[in-house]
């Protein structure tokens, strides 16, 4: 099927996270139907379940693309044979989605189906920022550079705030599991907190975010193993590792009084907003998305009064019921629901429409 051959209705589109699985029937921008599973399945039971009748389209979201896919591509199971090739750089996410991506094609396959990277939306990050200060072999031999995150998320999050107001250089911050900072100058990224894995940037629900590179090689020179490590950064710290083990939940941190826990992470975040400003002429905006950002006032309270500096004022009052302006004080500061599945169907029609 070429290019522009399909009229794409109802797209059927696939988040596949490190221990969950989100469903969404999409049509013509509207939401018909939803599930959500509390584990990774690696089966298309899931799939075929929630479907009662057949999709014009499927569209993944793949949390790494890599060098190998660079933007939304048609999915085919020699394409899915070489991802699994760089699994090991997002090693909680990348092994169940390939797993469902293949089996989904199997399950389905007169059904065009679309893989949509989340690092698609960084794959033209100037060279000065995508390119690590480390030996310039190693860079070539295998391919180290900063990749980028959340695209999906940052894709829609940057269309509503267009919508909302009048800001072509601006902030984002995704706040949720996983959490990272883009600065977007005239809609391209021009600079983002995570790189070449999604283990880099701000603190997360259970991953470290950026430390000393020299405490790991210390800790490596016999003091734990490699598995150890690689299990202590990605499943044990992050929030769960600053409140001791308590929880990796902000909603349950800020109802236990941990303002110890929740003043690091908004430090954290705080700081990497200020370092992607850097990358703009100007600030016309900030805008807050993911589930934290959404949904936790007191995170957004507190990153917001760390950055008087760069004419953000905190905002006042809780959450919104729609996606708006919570601070017109100084530097417009704005919340967006995160609606990956809607980035998901438009990708899905831009590529096979």
């Amino acid at each position: 099927m070429s290019r522009g051959s399909l009229h794409v209705v109802r797209v059927l589109t696939v988040n596949a996270g490190s221990s969950s699985l989100q469903l969404h029937l999409v049509s013509s921008g509207e939401v018909l139907a939803t599930h959500h599973v509390e584990q990774a399945p690696t089966s298309a039971d899931a799939l075929l379940e929630f479907l009662d009748e057949r999709p014009d389209a499927v569209s993944h979201r793949l949390v790494h693309g890599g060098p190998i896919v660079r933007e939304p591509t048609r999915a085919t199971p020699e394409l899915v044979d070489r991802l699994s090739e760089i699994s090991d750089l997002a090693p909680l996410h990348l092994p169940p989605a390939l797993k469902l991506i293949k089996a989904s094609l199997e399950a389905l396959p007169d059904v065009p189906q679309v893989l949509c990277p989340d690092t698609a939306f960084h794959a033209g990050l100037p060279d000065v920022a995508s390119t690590y200060p480390i030996p310039a072999d190693w860079r070539a031999r295998f391919g180290l550079r900063r990749y980028g995150f959340h695209g999906l998320s940052y894709a829609h999050a940057l269309r509503r705030a267009g919508e909302l107001v009048e800001a072509s250089q601006l902030v984002m911050c995704h706040l949720g599991g996983g959490a990272s900072v883009c600065a977007v100058r005239d809609g391209r990224s021009m600079d983002t907190s995570m790189g070449f894995t999604p283990l880099e940037g701000v603190p997360m629900s259970k991953r470290s975010g950026s430390v000393d590179p020299g405490m790991l090689l210390w800790l490596l020179d016999g003091r734990l193993t490699l598995a150890e490590l690689r299990d202590g950064l990605e499943r044990h710290s992050g929030l769960l590792g600053l409140s001791d083990g308590f929880s990796g939940d902000t909603r349950d941190l800020v109802k236990a009084g941990d303002t110890f826990t929740i003043d690091v992470y908004c430090h954290r975040v705080a700081r990497e907003i200020a370092a992607a400003a850097t990358s703009l002429d100007r600030l016309d905006a900030l805008v807050f998305t993911g589930e934290i950002g959404w949904d936790q006032p007191e995170v957004r309270a507190g990153v917001c009064r760390r950055l008087g500096l760069l004419g953000v004022r905190e905002p006042v009052g809780s959450n919104r019921t729609d996606d708006g302006l919570i601070s017109t004080d100084g530097v417009p500061v704005l919340v967006v629901e995160t609606r990956e599945e809607l980035q998901l169907a438009r990708e899905a029609g831009f590529v096979l429409t």
